[in-house]
Order: C-alpha cells, then sequence, then structure tokens
C-alpha cells in the first residue's frame, strides 16, 4: 500500500520566518554566557539595534521576527521583499523601519502602466543651455519602498536589475552609482492575481529575503484595538525618531564582518544549497548568490545576539527567508499542497549539522 502522505494546510505556515521545529532545536534554547561570549566589541550595534527596535514597537505590534528580518536585511545590505494579505501592515512597517534610520526615503507605486522611465528618470530638454539634462527618478534614495511591486509589467521590472544587483543606474551611455546605503523593501499581495505579473526569477534572486507576514494574534489584534479605539486618522509618522545613521551602518557591517565561520558551516552552507539543486519535489535549486545570503546573513544574526561567531542555528534561521522565493516547486509537489517552506524543512532534517 502507498504510503499517505501528510495534508499541508496553508495555516500551518503563517510566515517565512514562523519555521517548522527541527531536530537541533535546542540550540535556540541555549541561553548560555558561553554562546553569548564574545571577544569582538558588539556594544555599538546591540545599542543601536536596541534603539531602532524600540522606536519601531511604538508604532507596530507584534511582528516581532519580521522586524529582526528587516534589520537583519539593512545591515546585510540586501533587498527585501514583503508578502501577505491586504491589511496586515506591509507597507506601514516597510516606512516605520525606513523612518528609524537617517536616510532619504521614497515610495514609489507600482501600477500596470508604469514605465521605466517613471522609476530611474528621464532625459528633460534644457531651453537655456539647449541640451538635455537626465532628470533622476525616486530611485535614487537611500531607502525605496515598492508598493505592490507584482502590479508593474515586466519592462518596468527590468529597470531595476541593474540598480538591485549593482547600486548604479546606467542611461544614455551614463553610469550614476547611488549613495550609500541604498536598499529596496517591496511589498506584494500573494491572493490577488487580477492585475499583476509574475517576478522574473532573475529579480526575485535579486531580494535577500523573502518575508511572508501573517495574521496577527488575538491577543495582539485587540492590543491593536486598544491602542486606536480613540483615533480616525491614520497613524502619525512625523515623530518617528531616526536612531541610526549611515556611518553607523558602515561601522556595523565593519563589525559583522568580522564574525568568525568555522569551515565545517560553510560546508554546511554548501551542502544545504546543493541538496536544493537535487531534491525531487523542486524544478529549480538555489543560486550561489543563495550560499553567500545565508553566509552573511548569518554572521549579521549571530551579531545581533551578542556572539562573534556562527553556529548552526543562525544559519538555519535565515535559511527559511533567503530560499523560499529562490526555489520551484515540481508541478507534483504543488498538486500535493506542498510549501516552500515544507521542502526547506525537508532539507535541514537531511543534512547532518557540523559538531
Amino acid at each position: 500500500m502507498e504510503e499517505q502522505k501528510p495534508e499541508v494546510r496553508s495555516s500551518d505556515i503563517q510566515t517565512a520566518n514562523s519555521k517548522p521545529e527541527v531536530e537541533n532545536s535546542e540550540l535556540r534554547t541555549q541561553g548560555s554566557e558561553l554562546l553569548k561570549s564574545s571577544n569582538l566589541d558588539l556594544s555599538k550595534l546591540e545599542k543601536g539595534m536596541e534603539a531602532a527596535r524600540s522606536e519601531i514597537k511604538k508604532y507596530l505590534i507584534g511582528q516581532e521576527e519580521v522586524i529582526e528580518l528587516l534589520l537583519t536585511g539593512i545591515l546585510s545590505n540586501g533587498h527585501i521583499l514583503l508578502e501577505g494579505v491586504p491589511g496586515i501592515a506591509k507597507t506601514l512597517i516597510a516606512k516605520i523601519i525606513a523612518k528609524t534610520l537617517s536616510v532619504e526615503f521614497s515610495r514609489i507605486q507600482f501600477t500596470p502602466d508604469l514605465m521605466p522611465s517613471d522609476i530611474i528618470g528621464t532625459s528633460i530638454f534644457n531651453m537655456k543651455t539647449s541640451d538635455f539634462v537626465f532628470k533622476k527618478g525616486p530611485i535614487f534614495s537611500n531607502i525605496v519602498l515598492i508598493d505592490e511591486i507584482n502590479r508593474a509589467p515586466a519592462k518596468t521590472q527590468a529597470a531595476l536589475f541593474e540598480v538591485m544587483e549593482e547600486r548604479q543606474i546606467t542611461f544614455d551611455g551614463t553610469t550614476y552609482q547611488l549613495d550609500f546605503p541604498f536598499l529596496t523593501i517591496a511589498t506584494q499581495n500573494p491572493i490577488e492575481q487580477e492585475g499583476t505579473y509574475r517576478l522574473p526569477e532573475a529579480q526575485l534572486d535579486r531580494f535577500l529575503f523573502k518575508v511572508k507576514i501573517g495574521y496577527p494574534s488575538v491577543d495582539e489584534e485587540k492590543e491593536i484595538l486598544l491602542r486606536y479605539k480613540n483615533e480616525i486618522k491614520s497613524p502619525d509618522l512625523s515623530e518617528i525618531k531616526a536612531v541610526i545613521k549611515p556611518e553607523a551602518i558602515k561601522e556595523f557591517q565593519k563589525i559583522i564582518e568580522k564574525v568568525k565561520v568555522e569551515d565545517q558551516l560553510i560546508n554546511y552552507v554548501a551542502e544545504l544549497i546543493n541538496q536544493t539543486r537535487s531534491h525531487g519535489k523542486l524544478f529549480l535549486g538555489a543560486s550561489p548568490r543563495a550560499s553567500l545570503a545565508i553566509l552573511r546573513t548569518a554572521k549579521t544574526i549571530a551579531a545581533m545576539r551578542g556572539r562573534d561567531f556562527v553556529i548552526p542555528d543562525d544559519i538555519q534561521y535565515v535559511a527559511y527567508p533567503v530560499l523560499n522565493h529562490r526555489i520551484i516547486l515540481s508541478p507534483e509537489a504543488e498538486m500535493e499542497g506542498l510549501e516552500p517552506e515544507n521542502i526547506i524543512q525537508e532539507i535541514i532534517q537531511k543534512v547532518e549539522v557540523p559538531r
């Protein structure tokens, strides 16, 4: 008799961060001084992240792991894709995060009629000089919120390829470098398909994380209602304090670069990625860009948790948001109702954890 496969419900996977437990999950609970000891001075980084979290929590209830992953993405110099149904504060989260940084912020609302020039800019004829002058578009900022990114067609999405990977724009033969820091936070609704376009795989691969945002718990929803029961207007974000400057981000990144990764953990990351390329239920596996993303975000998570060295739990924690948008399920796996997170969990359980 054929073995019956367990039914997988979409409700079992609330977010990319609320991943299933794995065998060595006890590492997460080892909050001993040994695991937190560090020869690297992480006090400035920890103080900066705590200040950012404190400011964010004044306006955002719950979503602890979403906040941690967003801050991880910023410190790792990576772009982030937020996915969730309407009304769960995707745009609000992105705006709050951006305002805690002392940087320029712009927002682009993607629509089906949006043109590449609406993003990167266009040439304007100057009557005084009788010459064309390049007028920069909204992409020339530090934090760029792209709302409903999947509503623009392929030619508009292609305008983001160069800027997301190389932090530069080439227009009419001239290259324009973007200021540090530069990263995009994009949102999309996975449910509504009318008037949307599938993001090209090359573009998805340029996102460091895809963070799936789920519904709040009952207690969190009650807290939201209590906080805003006397409010009619939208939350006023003008009083958010910018607590982290670009110079601090550069300093934090230099600290993260010094976080140690043992060779056996390098092998562990490589084996995890290799398993995605040979898995029977995957049509497309992860690229080397994914393995590099796991490596640098694991170092960032380790530093944020007060360690100057990476442990397997750091790698497993970031594997879900790094891989869930980079792997493509086979048609058979989709018919079984599987999600990318199920396959990632299976791979993590299969690959031997370094000791």
